[in-house]
């Protein structure tokens, strides 16, 4: 192979992809090794397959919406802005569209549309791919040597591991990259999901398929609050799931040393005045029926038992005997409907992986390994994560960039060294 394929890239996904383009745009030779047969296989499914490229917000929102080693992004967020991002893919001919909470997609609401043009992009600057799975890397008196797949051995002068993390494994992260970092001497924080649904202790298998749509959420850590948000969620066998779920379970982070419980608003629409004068005019209305049949108007068919069974109010009590202190503790259920948590899903249920590659063995500039030289880290693999509405995959592309810039340069001024060594 000579002097062909300087920059080997392991892993195809965002982040991957990055850092490829921005290497071989800096004249290196290029080498993606991706065990799928399409790459970006991850951004087929972000954002419902619709791919929230990422959150047009400045940088200290940004830096806000990472709760774990955020400040270490600080460098490749100022030289690769969310605003750097959205003027790459529009250069590539995706229009794009901001909406609620300044999340950021394709005018199309197509994910295919991103990978495609990143796919098109790779082509163009005649980057290499090989459909092979990277397995371990070749290091030589402290320098990385090349790589070897499950197929081949690739000499390469700078690699870029982009293996991501260890959630979706049906996407092809397997956590070959964190095993690759350890063997290099690295320390990889321990893996665990972000972004994940929530076991509870039975209240999902009871409302089992009720999607909710306009909820408040509100997360308690050892009884304090500590988020809130608003949205969309949806009860399953195992507890519950939805976006607005996926974004609490980030904020969850201690289980295991600290108990958590939901609270949700079911009727955020309504102030507590304004609910209680429904509640009266719903049960004026069906006064002479029994509890468990006044609630239809209110509240979906598969909520009212677990809610009539939480007030403690008797089912079939007249509605007209209902007392108004029976009334307030049904009031403050709809406002306060309790959810304790029982834990996480299994990491390979999560949309991202919280952990990884420590972040103070790498370089934050370049992305490259302390220990190892023209070892490089970006995306997922590195102990960073965010809240979700597009900002992880502004980690992918700013850490795929300044990895793909280091490793070209560090190329360029190597050749440059041997050429003058040489006498030219």
């Amino acid at each position: 192979m000579g002097r062909s394929s300087r920059v080997i890239v392991a892993g195809g996904g965002a982040a991957g992809m990055m850092a490829a383009i921005t290497a071989a745009r800096a004249g290196a030779d290029v080498l993606l090794l991706e065990p799928n047969e399409k790459v970006g296989r991850k951004l087929y499914i972000t954002g419902k397959g619709r791919c929230n490229v990422t959150n047009n917000c400045g940088r200290e929102e940004l830096l806000a919406a990472i709760p774990r080693n955020g400040r270490f992004l600080y460098s490749a967020f100022s030289r690769f802005s969310p605003q750097d991002a959205m003027a790459f893919f529009e250069g590539l001919g995706v229009p794009l569209k901001t909406e609620r909470g300044n999340r950021v997609f394709p005018a199309s609401d197509r994910a295919f549309d991103i990978s495609a043009a990143l796919e098109r992009r790779l082509k163009k600057l005649r980057a290499a791919w090989a459909r092979d799975r990277a397995k371990s890397l070749e290091i030589k008196d402290g320098a990385v040597r090349g790589i070897a797949g499950e197929a081949a051995r690739y000499p390469a002068d700078a690699v870029i591991l982009a293996t991501g993390g260890v959630s979706y494994p049906a996407t092809g992260s397997t956590g070959e990259g964190h095993r690759m970092a350890e063997k290099a001497g690295h320390t990889v924080t321990p893996l665990r999901g972000s972004l994940v649904p929530l076991r509870d202790f039975g209240v999902g298998k009871a409302l089992q398929g009720l999607s909710l749509r306009n909820v408040g959420l509100t997360v308690f850590e050892d009884n304090r609050r500590i988020y809130t948000d608003f949205g969309e969620l949806v009860f399953t066998h195992f507890g519950l799931s939805g976006p607005l779920i996926l974004s609490a379970s980030a904020h969850m982070r201690r289980f295991g040393e600290r108990a958590y419980h939901l609270e949700l608003d079911l009727k955020p629409g309504l102030e507590e005045p304004a609910l209680d004068r429904r509640l009266l005019s719903d049960f004026q209305k069906y006064w002479n029926q029994d509890f468990c049949n006044a609630l239809d108007d209110l509240l979906p068919k598969k909520l009212i038992p677990e809610i009539v069974r939480i007030s403690e109010i008797p089912p079939r009590q007249k509605v007209h005997d209902l007392t108004r202190e029976q009334r307030r503790g049904l009031l403050q259920i709809l406002k306060h409907f309790p959810v304790v948590i029982a834990g996480p899903c299994p990491v390979t249920d999560a949309i991202v992986t919280s952990g990884g590659v420590k972040v103070k063995e790498i370089h934050p500039a370049t992305m490259e390994s302390k220990l190892v030289r023209g070892l490089y880290f970006a995306g997922e693999i590195i102990d960073v994560d965010a809240y979700t509405g597009g900002f992880n995959l502004q980690i992918a592309w700013s850490t795929g960039r300044a990895a793909g810039i280091a490793a070209a340069g560090e190329i360029a001024e190597e050749v440059f060294h041997e050429h003058h060594s040489r006498g030219h």
